[in-house]
């Protein structure tokens, strides 16, 4: 068997934490599949336009460790297990990653990308297959999930003004509205599922090179910073005392 990796990918998620546990549950966030010689080629992607959304094979390039038959799925509060192959955790026999994604432009110049949204992908992240999505084949309306029957209900997010205007002078070549993509990101509460917010702690996470840092107060997130990489060190998930 021999898979090579036909894109790349240039994210706004520069770290694992933070990224949205599926796909367009962020749809504000920006990716850009940049095609991979020999499959830069314009005629590869001829037609593609014609679809809204798309279906993403690709590696879990930074995961550690090995598989186990049984995982902790954060949809169970990360303290029950499942069998590996009933839930989507990256640690898998085959580390391979399926997603769907909004197209948003096909680009040609100055080289063949594909500017998608929603996608939950680790900037570098190598993509093995691209297929459009094909509504009445892969929308089934009698499917279920026992596990996951809906989408997460997001949590409250509170950006202050003064950091919304720090957003709002934000630009990159895909189009991402900052302050849209931080109050989605957070909506999905990034810390391990089965941890309890400690009030007292100051969380933080790098987003489209910004350290952005955050709360929790009762049933709000709340966002306390957003600065430049540049500025200082970002705390890291779980990490760093409270202020």
């Amino acid at each position: 068997m021999n898979i090579v990796p036909i894109a790349t990918t240039h994210s706004c998620f520069t770290e694992k934490f933070g990224i949205p546990r599926q796909p367009l549950l962020a749809d504000a966030s920006r990716a850009s599949l940049e095609l991979l010689p020999p499959f830069n080629d314009p005629d590869a992607v001829a037609g593609l336009e014609q679809h809204s959304h798309l279906w993403l094979t690709w590696q879990f390039h930074q995961v550690a460790g090995q598989w186990s038959p049984k995982v902790r799925p954060p949809r169970l509060g990360g303290n029950k297990k499942l069998g590996v192959f009933a839930t989507r955790s990256p640690f898998r026999p085959n580390n391979i990653g399926l997603s769907v994604v909004r197209l948003v432009e096909v680009r040609i110049q100055p080289k063949v990308e594909l500017i998608v949204a929603g996608a939950d992908l680790l900037d570098g992240t190598p993509i093995l297959d691209i297929k459009p999505y094909i509504p009445y084949a892969d929308s089934i309306a009698s499917a279920t999930s026992e596990l996951a029957e809906s989408a997460p209900e997001g949590a409250s997010v509170h950006l202050p003004d003064e950091i919304v205007q720090v957003a709002q002078g934000y630009r990159d070549d895909w189009g991402t509205d900052l302050a849209a993509l931080i109050r989605q990101v957070l909506a999905q509460d990034p810390k391990p599922a089965y941890q309890q917010p400690d009030p007292q702690r100051i969380y933080g996470m790098e987003l489209c090179g910004f350290n952005l840092q955050w709360r929790y107060a009762g049933d709000e997130i709340q966002v306390v910073r957003l600065a430049p990489l540049a500025e200082g060190p970002t705390i890291k998930g779980t990490e760093g005392a409270g202020k």
